[in-house]
């Protein structure tokens, strides 16, 4: 059931990515737009929580991400969670080695991708996805990794 309904969200996605020239910046700016969403979320001062001291805002957030995608597929929580991992490893590294704060690194990351994005749909002639439902926010990624997978004979 789960990997029906994933498909059929998959589908609903794609109807609205089908040119070619969308369905490539959105493989460039919907990594950088994920990748910008750790990258501010890690930026948040940690949250405390009663009888542990403290937790990153970026972990209750992926926790929530993982629980999404593990309720669809297996092999797409690991991919989405090998690939947020990155993610958090870079938004760790650029706060440590860039001369600019992170926050204002993944800001301005953040607003390009989704300029690309607009005009990836302008060219498309199709709102975005994510107007229609918020969930879509969550599918653009792991659409991207069931393609990837698709190509590598895995199936989701």
């Amino acid at each position: 059931m789960a990997a029906r309904l994933i498909q059929q969200l998959f589908d609903e996605y794609g109807e609205s990515h089908r040119n070619p020239v969308n369905v490539a910046v959105h493989w460039i700016a919907v990594p950088l737009i994920f990748f910008s969403v750790v990258g501010l979320l890690a930026s948040i001062p940690r949250v405390p929580v009663p009888y542990s001291g403290s937790v990153p805002v970026v972990n209750v957030a992926l926790v929530v991400l993982y629980i999404f995608y593990i309720r669809h597929s297996l092999i797409l929580f690991v991919g989405m969670a090998v690939f947020s991992s990155l993610c958090l490893g870079a938004a760790i590294w650029l706060d440590v080695h860039a001369p600019w704060p992170l926050w204002a690194i993944c800001l301005v990351v953040f607003v390009l991708a989704w300029i690309a994005q607009f005009i990836g749909h302008h060219i498309e002639g199709k709102k975005p996805s994510f107007l229609k439902d918020l969930q879509f926010l969550l599918i653009g990624p792991a659409w991207l990794l069931a393609k990837f997978l698709k190509r590598l004979g895995v199936r989701y």
